[in-house]
């Protein structure tokens, strides 16, 4: 795992060394082992190296055998070592033991289409001399970020925004389009990011850059149309498709162990975590380490789960506990890693964690993410079952007890009275003919911390519909698809990549120069998990129904069984009364907030005021708060005060 960076210029000046480095040096603790630099008469390449494999010989920037083709890389091939026996097979000759070699010679087998043969997460680029054009792409599901911009005619791209913004020239100005996205969706719509004329390379994409202009297509779409197989009796098909499953899982892990570093494990205290690190310890780990994050908290702390997961499993367990004062303490450092406001402050925790393996000696984690979007784990499956039964049954009696079931670990729901229950999520025909039927309410209560911009930003906003550009992004199957399916769609090709794999999963794992790995997003997994039934995944209000047949003889039946809890963190507390930071104070004053000209200085305030005197805050006030402060962070730290070197 590491940092790229580099530009490809009509003309190299003799400032492009200098240039390079400084853009490879703001993000070097991506890659702290060793950076190396390429620079040719039209393009500069760029490597921070985190060393995982062939820590010897896997220096970066590399070439092939005669020099016409030059790679920087960020990530893993776990299949490397298949492919590079099929490709010496095929008369290809090695330098080095590692997997960035093996992309450049299926490169020149098999050009572009090189990447439908990856099984890994990755971000790289290749500059072809004779043809003068480089070739980028992105892994299937946006494990690994991908950044790009133009100026003065020059292409510039990196694995972080802050190493575009240390090319000179680049502009610093926020997108008010992707706040509003983000003020939706919880992420921006690629290719768009939170600052203007910055753009990703999309998830499951790849671009080339020839003759002053950059093509972006994809090779790879997320599909949930189920084919048709001879059917069986329901008992046959799950126990079928749970032997599959635990293959994939196993095999998917196993590759994952792939390293010459020691690898640990996150452990959440939930299913899916505790489950890959069993996997591991039957893959071969004998002394697995794993990892948790503990809270003060009693309705967000997970703490019983993971000591029963320990014991149950026997690894050698580190944890750190999280407090207000620490999250509001450490913000700061985390909206300068995430690069975008976020509206939760989950990210700071996992930064904290991250920060506790790197103190531990260990640069790679294998992590349970992807499950609840692959495999039906999320609420917000659930809940849109529940509303399409109230919206076919708005009389029934049975309302309010589905939403204290949906809602276990919510004791303000649990207490509610029926008439309340009975009005929650009031639907309308025109929600039920949404193609977001799902994510209506999130995106409704979300939608609502708009009221908090200037009027002037409402002013520039004014006709610009965030649900209208995400319906021209869907694939034109869509309507076809299961409803399950479309809400699994939403989160797995949105918010996975736009907001749970960037701002609490790479960004701040390499913060601490830690790289993550996924199981649960091998594409051979995502692969089968959408073609199999919806009552597989969610079998009435089962969450993962099919995934916990298939963990039973490895995962505790404590952690099978437990109501479905999701991992949060404290918000607005964090930097109100005795958890307060003096950067609170300063970039929320009526007078900064006035100056920079997003928000409104007379609604932040009263805000602010309500959290400060111990008002309830809702959800929406907690985002409110996060969001807001967040956004003048950015704006104070790539904005008003860059410093490459912060």
């Amino acid at each position: 795992m590491c940092g790229i960076a580099g530009f490809v210029a009509g003309e190299m000046g003799p400032s492009g060394e200098t240039v390079l480095r400084r853009m490879v040096s703001t993000i070097g603790y991506r890659g702290p082992d060793e950076v190396g630099v390429h620079l040719d008469e039209f393009a500069a390449l760029g490597h921070a190296r985190l060393s995982i494999i062939d820590l010897a010989g896997g220096s970066q920037p590399m070439h092939n055998e005669d020099g016409s083709l030059w790679i920087v890389f960020n990530g893993e091939i776990f299949n490397y070592l298949e492919l590079r026996e099929e490709l010496a097979g095929k008369g290809h000759t090695f330098a080095t033991r590692s997997d960035t070699e093996v992309i450049l010679h299926l490169f020149e087998d098999l050009g572009d289409a090189c990447v439908l043969r990856l099984n890994g997460q990755w971000a790289f680029a290749i500059w072809d001399t004779r043809r003068r054009t480089l070739f980028l792409s992105r892994d299937r599901l946006g494990v690994r970020p991908l950044f790009f911009t133009w100026v003065h005619g020059t292409f510039v791209f990196g694995s972080e925004i802050k190493a575009l913004f240390a090319y000179p020239g680049v502009g610093r100005e926020l997108d008010l389009r992707a706040l509003h996205e983000i003020f939706t969706f919880w992420h921006t719509l690629p290719p768009r990011t939170a600052f203007r004329n910055i753009f990703e390379v999309p998830p499951g994409q790849s671009a080339t850059v020839t003759n002053g202009s950059v093509t972006i297509k994809p090779y790879w779409e997320l599909d949930y149309a189920v084919p048709d197989r001879t059917p069986l009796d329901g008992e046959r098909e799950e126990q079928r498709s749970s032997e599959e499953l635990l293959a994939l899982l196993e095999d998917a892990t196993r590759l994952r162990l792939r390293s010459d570093v020691p690898v640990g494990a996150y452990l959440s205290g939930g299913l899916d975590s505790t489950f890959i690190a069993a996997l591991a310890k039957q893959s071969g780990i004998a002394r697995l380490t794993t990892f948790s994050v503990r809270f003060d908290e009693i309705e967000l702390d997970e703490g019983a789960f993971q000591n029963e997961a320990v014991r149950y499993l026997g690894t050698e367990h580190r944890e750190i506990r999280c407090t207000s004062e620490e999250i509001g303490r450490i913000f700061p450092q985390v909206i300068w890693h995430v690069e975008k406001p976020i509206l939760r402050t989950a990210p700071a925790p996992l930064y904290l964690l991250s920060r506790l393996v790197r103190e531990n000696g260990y640069k790679v984690v294998l992590t349970g993410e992807g499950s609840d979007e692959m495999l039906g784990g999320y609420d917000i499956f659930k809940e849109a079952k529940i509303r399409a039964f109230w919206a076919a049954q708005p009389a029934s009696r049975l309302r309010p007890l589905l939403l204290r079931r949906l809602y276990p670990y919510m004791p303000q729901i649990q207490s509610q009275p029926p008439a309340y229950l009975r009005a929650f999520f009031h639907i309308n025909r025109d929600d039920v003919r949404s193609p977001f039927f799902s994510h209506l309410p999130r995106w409704r209560l979300t939608s609502k911390l708009n009221c908090f911009f200037s009027d002037a930003v409402k002013a520039e906003l004014a006709g610009y519909d965030p649900l209208a550009a995400m319906e021209a992004l869907l694939p034109s199957a869509y309507s076809t698809w299961d409803p399950f399916a479309r809400a699994q769609y939403l989160e797995a090709r949105h918010l996975l990549p736009g907001y749970i794999l960037s701002s609490q999963g790479d960004r701040v794992a390499m913060a601490h120069s830690v790289e993550s790995r996924f199981p649960f997003l091998d594409h051979r997994i995502v692969e089968f998990a959408s073609r199999l039934p919806p009552r597989l995944k969610i079998n009435v209000l089962k969450e993962k129904y099919l995934l916990k047949r298939c963990a039973g003889r490895l995962v505790p039946p404590s952690v099978i069984n437990r109501p479905k809890q999701p991992y949060r963190a404290p918000d607005a507390r964090c930097f109100v009364g005795d958890a307060a930071h003096d950067y609170v104070d300063d970039l929320i004053s009526p007078g900064q907030i006035l100056h920079d000209g997003i928000f409104n200085p007379v609604a932040v305030q009263k805000l602010i005021r309500k959290a400060r005197t111990g008002g309830m805050l809702g959800v929406g006030d907690n985002m409110a708060v996060v969001g807001i402060l967040s956004t003048q962070l950015l704006i104070h730290s790539f904005i008003a005060h860059f410093d490459p070197g912060s």
